[in-house]
């Protein structure tokens, strides 16, 4: 599990902001925003609500300054350009610059609130104002997101006002998933989704309060639904994988992503809908695939190369050599720069270098990379962090002790090093996305105990993993390893025939690992 995604919070937004958006002309939705802007603003106005809700934020911002440029006096322009500069799911909000949008309706709030003629338009703007208030952010967060609740019980039939309140419900536990408020925020989601099935922010606020392991099917209906509501919406294509791969569901994963990158795959940059395309085909097995995707991403960092660029990257090849069992690849020669991407992402490459080289016997570079993981489990949390990422960095500090330790024959003090990192991780908040362990500590535990002869331990340990990332292929191929020792032929065959559909385009070489297995 991970807190928020393989990637940090200010590369997320950078990505998502960069990433591609269709044609004007493109669907986006449909919603009613009844306002007393003039009428030849209202269409670049709706059109920056429609990618508001799906975090375009920058193509919102152009729609809104355009609505400002055909009716300066138009309050709700600037209420929606404000509200381009606060992503409740990302925990990021920049406050000066929202304060100088505003700033330019009027230079107060008691002058700015007679800008908006209707008691409504004046509650959007008083939420707005609490917003971009004084105090902390959490603490206007808060307020907000009261204000949001008084606005939609005043006025039960605007969806606008509902679906923003679900919105600013998941922005509370500031960029961490806290169950039973995502899931209020998921319940009036749905309510607005079942009064306009047509709504894009309803499917992509449901599909962020389900995207979880656990709560994902209850999220598959918007996810099927939402990239049909806003195909010109990129974000609206990938964030369907959210669901995707809580649930394993990789072929999906991986048309949900090829969609979001575009036709010209010669231009894939490394970001964040990559990054998700290149795991999904290490799970089907279509390594080959996956290299190529990382490769040409490389060629495409750019110079000098972005830094959300550098940080996707190292996230991908991470993924590639472990859930690839790349071992000796050519890119763990690659002299990516590392500085500035954050200390998970980091955390994740020192893993991936530091096992790559200990199954390969290179124990020099297992040595700088197990002193380096160190250091970055030792070091505090930044402002772009919380309690979950330290702990991710733990739990690979731990996992690459552990799997020296058992090199060295110090089974037992390997397995109890591993049971710790694997509750460890458990404990982690749910998240979304390729995981940043990215050798899940029970699957790693579940290989250790299956090669200590102790198939039934293994195959608890291998549910396990499947109970953090379902129907991943190492863990699934795991459970069937330690299910056949174990005598368990039901549920060897469950996951073998699991396996033979997931890998049924895999390459040549992983395909063999099913034949070989029986």
């Amino acid at each position: 599990m991970t807190t928020l995604s393989t990637l940090g919070r200010a590369a997320l937004v950078a990505l998502v902001a960069t990433a591609p958006l269709a044609a004007q002309s493109a669907r986006l939705g449909t919603i009613s925003f009844p306002n007393s802007g003039a009428r030849v603003a209202q269409r670049p106005f709706i059109r920056g609500v429609l990618l508001l809700h799906s975090f375009e934020y920058q193509d919102a911002a152009t729609a809104f300054r355009e609505a400002e440029r055909l009716d300066p006096a138009f309050a709700l322009a600037y209420w929606g350009e404000a509200m381009t500069w606060t992503h409740p799911i990302w925990d990021q909000q920049n406050v000066d610059s929202a304060r100088a949008v505003l700033a330019r309706l009027a230079p107060s709030a008691e002058r700015r609130r007679t800008k908006a003629p209707t008691p409504r338009e004046r509650g959007y703007l008083e939420a707005v104002e609490i917003l971009y208030g004084d105090g902390s952010k959490p603490r206007r967060d808060t307020l907000y997101s009261a204000a949001m609740r008084r606005l939609a019980d005043r006025y039960p039939r605007d969806l606008e006002a509902k679906a923003f309140y679900a919105l600013s419900l998941m922005g509370l536990s500031q960029g961490t998933r806290n169950i039973p408020t995502y899931m209020r925020a998921g319940a009036l989601a749905e309510e607005v989704f079942s009064a306009n099935p047509d709504h894009p922010g309803a499917a992509h606020y449901i599909i962020h309060a389900f995207d979880d392991p656990v709560h994902a099917p209850l999220g598959l209906r918007a996810a099927r639904a939402y990239a049909r509501i806003a195909p010109g919406a990129a974000h609206a294509q990938h964030m369907t994988s959210h669901i995707f791969v809580s649930m394993g569901m990789w072929d999906e994963t991986v048309e949900a992503n090829v969609l979001a990158l575009g036709k010209d795959t010669a231009g894939y940059t490394a970001n964040h809908y990559s990054a998700w395309l290149d795991y999904a085909y290490l799970q089907q097995g279509r390594v080959a695939k996956a290299r190529s995707l990382l490769e040409t991403a490389r060629r495409n960092l750019g110079s000098p190369p972005r830094m959300h660029y550098r940080w996707a990257l190292t996230g991908m090849r991470a993924q590639y050599v472990v859930a690839g069992e790349q071992w000796a690849d050519s890119s763990l020669g690659w002299a990516l720069d590392t500085t500035g991407i954050g200390p998970v992402t980091q955390a994740m490459d020192a893993f991936a270098l530091g096992y790559a080289a200990l199954k390969r016997g290179d124990r020099a570079e297992l040595d700088a990379q197990q002193r380096r993981l160190g250091q970055l489990a030792a070091r505090k949390a930044n402002s772009d962090e919380d309690e979950g990422d330290i702990q991710v960095r733990s739990v690979l500090d731990k996992e690459l002790r552990a799997a020296t330790s058992a090199a060295a024959g110090k089974g037992d003090e390997a397995v109890a090093t591993l049971r710790d990192a694997a509750t460890q991780e458990e404990a982690i908040p749910a998240a979304f996305g390729p995981p940043a362990v990215v050798k899940p500590a029970p699957e790693l535990l579940g290989e250790l105990l299956l090669a200590q002869g102790k198939p039934g331990e293994a195959q608890q340990a291998f549910t396990r993993a499947l109970a953090l990332a379902p129907r991943r292929s190492l863990s699934l191929l795991g459970l069937a390893r330690a299910a056949t020792a174990a005598g368990d032929t039901v549920v060897a065959e469950q996951a073998y025939a699991d396996l033979r559909g997931i890998w049924r385009r895999a390459d040549t070489d992983i395909a063999r690992l099913l034949v070989a297995a029986r």
